[in-house]
């Protein structure tokens, strides 16, 4: 078995890495996934910053204003309190995922993706969790998917408009979130010198795809490395 985080920041393309990994038969789960879903009315997340940040983060329809959320965690300082809430059930639900995946299959490589593996370390250890704040209790394996900022900015100001939710954002004002939510990351220079595997996006999907294919099978030798404890520590 094998744990391993793949973690980059806005834009890096984490996420492409990710679906080329499913490809090549890696389990990958979505750690944004988990957190929307626990987002969602009728679980105990969505109830949890309903009672912290009041009714004014609620739609009509009952759903989060997941913008209004972000204005106040990203532009109002409050993304630890929100963090708070949302990170500790989210890591649980890894956790819990990832024992499915190696009870089904001892030699597995589980791939996490996750934009916030290293700030959720560093939130944590700011509200003094010292369960949360070492992931490598949690990871075998880091990946980290680095990219030129000003590339970032410009892949989701695009992911933005292409998805059809920037209604009433112009670009300029998309880039600026962009730079901001960057602002709060933890810079690719401090990941990638913790990280057991850097993979430069820089370039075009097919550059990409190469260093992917050379890495899986590197994954896979540790996967099946058996009786070893392969943590780091």
């Amino acid at each position: 078995m094998l744990r391993v985080g793949l973690t980059g920041g806005l834009g890096s393309g984490k996420s492409t890495v990710a679906a080329m990994l499913r490809e090549l038969d890696a389990q990958v789960v979505e750690a944004d996934a988990l957190g929307r879903e626990f987002m969602e009315p009728g679980h105990e997340v969505y109830d949890q910053i309903v009672a912290h940040f009041g009714s004014e983060v609620v739609n009509p329809d009952g759903n989060l204003n997941r913008a209004h959320l972000a204005d106040l965690a990203f532009r109002q300082g409050r993304l630890q309190e929100l963090n708070a809430v949302v990170h500790p059930p989210v890591i649980e639900a890894q956790r819990r995922w990832m024992d499915e995946v190696f009870a089904r299959d001892p030699a597995a490589v589980a791939v996490l993706e996750s934009a916030l593996i290293f700030e959720v370390a560093r939130d944590a250890c700011a509200r003094g969790d010292r369960e949360l704040s070492d992931w490598r209790r949690r990871i075998d394996r880091i990946i980290v998917v680095t990219a030129p900022d000003d590339l970032k900015v410009v892949r989701y100001a695009a992911r933005v408009l292409s998805s059809g939710s920037a209604a009433g954002s112009n670009l300029d004002s998309i880039k600026a979130d962009a730079r901001n939510r960057l602002s709060h990351q933890v810079p690719d220079a401090e990941k990638a010198a913790q990280a057991d595997y850097v993979l430069d996006n820089s370039g075009d999907i097919a550059a990409l795809r190469v260093q992917v294919q050379a890495l899986w099978p590197r994954l896979q030798a540790e996967s099946n490395k058996p009786g070893q404890k392969l943590s780091i520590q």
